[in-house]
């Protein structure tokens, strides 16, 4: 079995069909004995240049470890789904498990506001002791 990084673009209307397709195209994977190494949800996100007049997308990225015909019934299932706007299967040389650049910026800003909003109530918290 080989390693591939795949990323699809669903149409932002569908947004709340994601989770369904997730759970598919895991399903299916996990049917065939192969692994999902690593999902995430990337959510909606700006796209760089207007796909089909839209301008955003919901994003998932898949590390997955399959055969080839399991890639091939993917990449067939993406392409006869009209909510799929796009999608990017790329064969890798070894498993991915790590977070992705994309989360770890997430997880970034998320601690950042954690620690400013902490910081702010711990200031008024002293204000309102002292006055």
């Amino acid at each position: 079995m080989r390693h591939y990084e795949i990323v699809f673009m669903v149409h932002p209307d569908q947004s709340e069909q994601v989770p369904g397709m997730i759970e598919r195209y895991s399903n299916l994977i996990n049917a065939v004995k192969g692994t999902v190494h690593r999902l995430e949800d990337w959510g909606r996100r700006q796209l760089a240049y207007p796909i089909y007049k839209l301008q955003k997308a919901h994003y998932v990225l898949m590390n997955i470890e399959v055969t080839q015909e399991v890639v091939d019934q993917l990449e067939s299932q993406f392409r006869f789904n009209d909510f799929i706007i796009r999608a990017m299967v790329i064969r890798m040389k070894k498993a991915v498990t790590e977070a992705s650049q994309m989360v770890r910026i997430k997880d970034d800003r998320r601690e950042n506001r954690n620690d400013s909003a902490n910081e702010i109530a711990h200031d008024i918290e002293i204000r309102h002791t002292e006055g």
